[in-house]
């Protein structure tokens, strides 16, 4: 098996999360506009306050491409990452499923799905082994 690039894929997750969170940050009421929802009240702040997370994960992402996730120090974002992944493609999927085949939605819970299995790749899968005397 290929060892898993994880600088590149702490970088494409960072990419992926500041767009999302930019959008969500400056946009919100185009956002819930385009869902169909209400853009009255305190929904507009609800994304604003999702634009902030994905943001803080974004830049948790690109701080931390350096670092060897199947370390013990890089090991809690890789679980953080790989929470964050799983449940958001679950939730998307589950509206895909259910008949909210919207392009945005198809392609979201297809990169939270590659997203997520990466992530439990980098998790779960064998840590590079550390040389004796190096």
């Amino acid at each position: 098996m290929a060892v898993m690039n994880t600088r590149m894929l702490m970088r494409a997750s960072a990419l992926v999360l500041g767009v999302l969170g930019a959008s969500a940050t400056f946009l919100p009421q185009e956002i819930l506009v385009r869902a169909g929802t209400s853009s009255v009240g305190f929904s507009g702040v609800l994304v604003q306050l999702a634009g902030a997370l994905y943001l803080g994960f974004a830049m948790l992402n690109w701080m931390s491409q350096g670092s060897v996730m199947g370390g013990i120090y890089g090991r809690p974002v890789a679980i953080g990452n790989l929470a964050h992944f799983t449940i958001g493609a679950l939730a998307l999927l589950k509206l895909v499923l259910s008949e909210q085949r919207v392009v945005e939605l198809v392609i979201g819970a297809a990169v939270y799905t590659a997203f997520a299995v990466a992530f439990a790749i980098v998790a779960f899968g064998r840590a590079p082994s550390a040389r004796v005397g190096a």
